[in-house]
């Protein structure tokens, strides 16, 4: 028997029902559910997905979420991804202790300060508001000052946007920042660029003058002499094989012994 429809949820999206989840994971109980993927379900409201007390891991991207209420009671969650809805706010994710990673890039998060309900997270080391590879950002990443903003406001983070901020690698990505902000056109005068100087000396990549080897052409000759060996056997033991073959030819049938 098929598990019942989903309720209607906000703005005619669905609702979470215990028999969405159930039928989803195969668990009789929710406090059971320890990974939950609702991607892309067309979901508006979350409905008793607060009822899944130990859940660690949870995808719910690609719907049609305006707000996270349910979530503040999930105190395992580690893993959330709520890319690529409609969420103009977090707060209720301030009670979740053990978040680790939280995706929310694709949302309308319009200023840092909607990100202030995180600093309380003891745990929160990657965080992506931003992805440029699947197009999905939010309105609050377009400010000269947001990667600036949210390290100031979230100082615990190891990864923004996928790229490392503390920790081993961390200057590569910073080296990678400097190069593309030196690299931007500036309208204010500065002093006036060096001009690039050669990095090795003229004549470098000019290719040398050919020179005869005394070890090359001896070893050429010593190729050629045993590759010569090698045609004489070959001969040799074609004119013995072919001797064998008239001789065994001109010979009368062998005679049989029966016992």
């Amino acid at each position: 028997m098929d598990p019942p429809a989903e309720k209607p949820g906000e703005a005619g999206g669905l609702q979470i029902t215990p028999q969405l989840l159930k039928s989803r994971t195969g668990e009789f109980s929710l406090e059971s559910i320890l990974l939950l993927k609702l991607r892309g379900l067309g979901l508006a409201d979350l409905g008793c997905l607060g009822e899944c007390l130990g859940l660690e891991w949870l995808d719910l991207s690609g719907n049609a979420l305006t707000h996270l209420g349910p979530l503040a009671s999930l105190r395992q969650l580690a893993v959330l991804n709520v890319a690529n809805n409609r969420l103009t706010g977090l707060e209720p994710l301030a009670t979740c202790e053990n978040l680790q990673s939280l995706n929310a890039a694709g949302n309308l998060l319009a200023t840092p300060g909607q990100l202030q309900c995180l600093a309380g997270l003891p745990c929160l080391e990657y965080l992506r508001l931003r992805d440029p590879l699947a197009g999905l950002s939010n309105p609050l990443c377009a400010s000269p000052s947001y990667w600036a903003a949210v390290r100031e406001l979230l100082p615990g983070l190891k990864v923004i946007d996928g790229e490392r901020v503390i920790g081993r690698g961390s200057e590569f990505y910073q080296l990678c920042r400097d190069l593309d902000s030196s690299l931007r056109p500036s309208s204010s005068p500065g002093p006036r660029a060096t001009e690039a100087q050669p990095w090795v000396e003229p004549g470098y990549w000019e290719s040398w003058p050919s020179r005869s080897s005394s070890i090359l052409e001896e070893a050429c000759r010593q190729f050629q002499d045993t590759l010569q060996e090698c045609w004489d056997l070959d001969r040799q033991a074609s004119d013995s094989l072919a001797q064998a073959e008239q001789v065994l030819s001109s010979a009368g049938p062998t005679s049989s012994f029966v016992f």
